[in-house]
């Protein structure tokens, strides 16, 4: 089926579920903003995995949330999908000139650069008003890093940054020996930001990584499960020392 004709295939249906089923006529742009937050995490779970049949899948459901708050504005007469549609189009034109213009780059750093300074002309105060409140604190991180790069507010070498988490380790060590909470959280705090951006320099992404290992934790952990079972034990009733050996087994196992 042609690009177009599946769109407005969507919008129709999305049109008659508005007007026909109890639950799609009941829906706010506010009863639907957790669930397109869910929909946006399963997207990045099946990105995470590679699986691109999950990738399409959840592409469709973020697309069609999109349609939805179309739908939505269009009755509250403040947009419609061709608004939402033309005004991306517009960005996108305006915040490439080194495409649609005679503006000249030599690399993405200098594409991430221009981008800022349009959006400065545009109306923003500050190269951070962009990055959105309410992002995971790890991914605001990288954003914030991200932004301040453009405009110079960066290490030249990844020994600085590494000198900079090891920094952060002592004043953290320091403010656990004080017993400060207030201080803890702080220091706590400051060694993540400093991780997130030794992670950035060696060309990781932080938040994937952390997920990586999450899944890694929890196949293992799962494992010491099944292994105790299968040695009619309780968990509970094992020690630290018998769960760290099944630990170091498995994970023996895994990497032969």
């Amino acid at each position: 089926m042609p690009y177009n004709n599946s769109i407005e295939r969507l919008r129709r249906i999305m049109q008659e579920l508005r007007t026909g089923c109890p639950w799609d006529r009941k829906q706010t742009i506010q009863s639907l903003r957790q669930l397109t937050i869910e929909e946006t995490y399963e997207l990045a779970g099946a990105i995470t995995d590679e699986d691109w049949q999950g990738i399409k899948e959840e592409s469709g459901d973020i697309l069609l949330h999109l349609i939805f708050y179309s739908l939505i504005g269009a009755e509250q007469g403040q947009f419609d999908f061709e608004d939402v549609i033309e005004s991306i189009c517009n960005k996108l034109v305006q915040r490439h000139p080194h495409i649609y213009s005679s503006v000249v780059v030599q690399d993405e750093e200098d594409v991430k650069r221009n981008w800022e300074k349009i959006k400065l002309k545009e109306g923003k105060k500050s190269i951070l008003s962009g990055v959105p409140k309410a992002l995971p604190a790890i991914v605001k991180a990288l954003r914030l890093q991200e932004k301040t790069k453009t405009v110079g507010f960066e290490w030249e070498h990844i020994d600085q940054v590494q000198a900079k988490v090891e920094e952060e380790m002592q004043e953290l060590v320091e403010a656990v020996e004080s017993g400060n909470q207030e201080d803890i959280e702080e220091e706590m705090g400051d060694v993540f930001f400093a991780l997130i951006n030794y992670a950035r320099f060696a060309g990781v992404d932080p938040e994937a990584a952390l997920e990586k290992t999450n899944r890694k934790f929890i196949r293992r952990f799962q494992k010491i499960e099944e292994k105790a079972a299968s040695e009619g034990k309780i968990l509970h009733g094992m020690s630290l020392e018998e769960m760290d050996a099944m630990w170091n087994e498995i994970k023996k196992q895994e990497h032969s």
